[in-house]
């Protein structure tokens, strides 16, 4: 068996077209559109004083595609449509931190779900975040809502009320006047209401249930579909209630696939997968692996050697060379694992007693497959 190399997974990883067709790309072609300069227009979005962009957590583009019939206004526009690469990892701190600030995930630092706080031997969770960490600290700079009010430009972002002051907010979604909005009818009226008091506006609408359904029952589920068709309406709603004259595009931050029992990868119960391990970070489809010193080599080798066949296992160099992360800004490296870990299929690395919650979820994300990484960008023209 020596000298052999070990075996990969059978298929390419899909990976983010940073630059091209990217969610951090959809951020600053749409500042550029409403006319803000030094904004990169890549993705050729047509001039317009207004917008509205409507971003459905979980909504992956094959997950669209797959079902027409629980979401027929939706679909319709997906007909001319072309998905997006949502980046690494396909989650939603990390995905929502491209969106905030227009840059790839090396640049803005939000790595991951959970990511190591160099020096300090814990891990940051983006989504509940930890009241010693500084969101401005840890992400300082100027996010889409700030370069847009510095050129004239008023923002709102309309989402839960519970999560206009998280850390993940202020750290890549400040500087813009938040609406709550609490119900599926309340988020339409708001983005509404906030396009009317203003010629030059961007109005973010954020909904995360489709994406907290599909975590719980699974995206294949009837519960999954039937939120699908919630929002369905919720689209078309919006895109009836929007001045004239405003666009609105609609994106996610990721897909989603179900991932069966024998397809989980039980870290706490395999023995030998977590030697060398100090922090086992991210998430079940989008591993960090932070070692003990001197460990990585040796991590990098068992895991290539027990799981090599089902998960895309790189070193971090390898994983930044081959532009996972997009350029990585040197200060932001150490949040990255010394071993990254991407599964393939619908594989999943769990932790079943340090990650309780998240090991039993049956919908899992995160990861370079297309189910993981194509979100859509659907556009309503200005009428």
């Amino acid at each position: 068996m020596d000298g052999l190399m070990p075996a990969e997974p059978t298929v390419a990883p899909v990976l983010p077209r940073y630059g091209e067709r990217s969610l951090p790309d959809l951020a600053t072609s749409l500042l550029a559109s409403l006319g803000i300069p030094d904004e990169q227009n890549v993705l050729g979005l047509p001039p317009a004083t207004r917008a509205c962009l409507l971003v459905v957590d979980g909504l992956g583009w094959e997950l669209l595609r797959d079902h027409p019939a629980a979401a027929p206004f939706l679909s319709e526009l997906a007909v001319n449509a072309a998905p997006l690469t949502a980046g690494f990892p396909a989650t939603t701190v990390t995905s929502l931190g491209s969106l905030g600030t227009g840059r790839p995930p090396g640049q803005h630092g939000m790595l991951g779900y959970q990511v190591a706080v160099p020096g300090e031997g814990k891990l940051l969770n983006g989504l509940r975040w930890d009241k010693s960490v500084d969101p401005l600290a840890w992400q300082p700079g100027a996010t889409i809502y700030e370069r847009a009010a510095g050129a004239g430009v008023s923002t709102y972002r309309v989402a839960a009320s519970a999560l206009e002051k998280t850390g993940l907010s202020t750290a890549v979604m400040r500087g813009n006047s938040y609406r709550p909005a609490d119900s599926l009818g309340a988020l339409a009226a708001e983005a509404a209401d906030a396009l009317r008091w203003t010629d030059r506006a961007l109005v973010t609408v954020y909904h995360a249930q489709l994406d907290g359904t599909g975590h719980v029952f699974g995206c294949e589920s009837e519960a999954w579909r039937f939120q699908l068709a919630h929002v369905d309406k919720l689209a078309e709603q919006l895109a009836a209630a929007i001045p004239a004259g405003t666009p609105l595009y609609v994106t996610a931050d990721h897909g989603m696939t179900d991932v069966a029992p024998e397809d989980r990868i039980d870290a706490d119960a395999t023995p030998g997968l977590l030697d060398g391990i100090a922090l086992l970070g991210g998430e079940p489809r989008a591993r960090h692996l932070y070692t003990v010193p001197g460990a990585a080599d040796d991590v990098l080798q068992t895991w290539r050697d027990m799981i090599g066949d089902r998960a895309w296992v790189l070193s971090r160099d390898e994983a930044v060379g081959a532009g996972w992360f997009g350029p990585v800004e040197p200060w932001l490296a150490d949040r990255i694992g010394d071993v990254v870990v991407a599964p393939a299929g619908s594989a999943a690395v769990i932790a079943s007693k340090a990650e309780v919650l998240e090991s039993s979820l049956i919908g899992m994300h995160g990861s370079l497959t297309s189910a993981d990484q194509l979100v859509p960008l659907l556009g309503l023209p200005a009428q």
